[in-house]
């Protein structure tokens, strides 16, 4: 039952925009709090004079408070649209960024279309953490063979699950970027952590695992190991493609140029930054 009080969805939204929250936060965590979809963002605007009841009010009122003080959306949710896909997200991985699917882009556009193939591609994704990007191009590219590799049991745990219920074929690797890892790679991407120890940002991401954010006292120790010991993992011809800071391409350009590779690169992301730079193992 609701009472003359109980407030409507719109009251909600409100509320939520009083306090400073995004409307598309907000949107989100009232939907979990009603337990509908996260995408029936449609539904709100139909459904507006609806009022909650007191279960969903309480429920609302958490989700809200949780988000006020930092903790990100996705963990409140239990749930993160990445590509297209619903992954399950917790404190124990990365909330994926909207931003990490400029890399995925860029590994399809320079993957092998699969007549030009008479083998299955391999592809490794290096850092998994939920294994969102993995998941991504094995949904996209079911005719190649994904493995993905995280140093944390606790994060492939959560991959894991994730690909289970996608029912995809992901295989994992427990391993220190490349210490578990034998064979060749036609493609190896990675976001690894990035962000330099002392970074004043790193405050913002509290609520998220520290061992997966940083990396060093410039933020590129990480960068620098999978660089040096990515060429001897890729097939020749092969492409390394890699996320890094907003302000470490030049420096991710010079690592791969002195690696070796060529046709060394980087691209944008939605916000104009240069988000991702990778090169090329020369062809035979």
């Amino acid at each position: 039952m609701t009472g003359p009080s109980s407030p409507t969805l719109a009251q909600c939204l409100a509320q939520a925009q009083a306090l400073g929250l995004a409307r598309l936060d907000a949107q989100m965590l009232l939907l979990h709090s009603l337990e509908r979809p996260l995408h029936e963002r449609a539904w709100l605007l139909a459904h507006d004079t609806d009022p909650l009841t007191p279960e969903q009010q309480t429920a609302w009122q958490v989700a809200l408070q949780l988000r006020l003080a930092g903790e990100p959306v996705a963990y409140i949710t239990g749930r993160k649209e990445f590509w297209g896909l619903t992954l399950a997200i917790d404190a124990r991985v990365l909330d994926p960024r909207p931003d990490t699917e400029t890399l995925v882009d860029w590994a399809l556009a320079v993957l092998p279309a699969p007549s030009q193939r008479p083998n299955s591609l391999r592809l490794l994704d290096l850092g998994t953490g939920s294994g969102a990007i993995a998941l991504a191009l094995q949904h996209t590219r079911p005719d190649t063979q994904v493995w993905a590799v995280d140093a944390s049991e606790e994060a492939l745990s959560v991959a894991r699950t994730n690909a289970a219920q996608l029912k995809l074929p992901v295989k994992f690797i427990a391993s220190d970027w490349f210490a578990q890892v034998s064979g060749e790679f036609d493609l190896i991407v990675s976001n690894p952590p990035y962000i330099a120890d002392a970074d004043p940002h790193l405050a913002a991401l509290r609520h998220e695992p520290l061992q997966a954010l940083t990396s060093g006292a410039d933020g590129l120790t990480d960068l620098r190991r999978i660089v040096a010991e990515a060429q001897a993992h890729l097939a020749h011809g092969g492409w390394l493609l890699l996320e890094h800071g907003f302000d470490q391409a030049e420096a991710v350009r010079v690592l791969l140029t002195q690696a070796g590779f060529i046709q060394v690169q980087s691209h944008a992301d939605l916000a104009g930054h240069a988000r991702c730079s990778g090169g090329q193992k020369p062809p035979k």
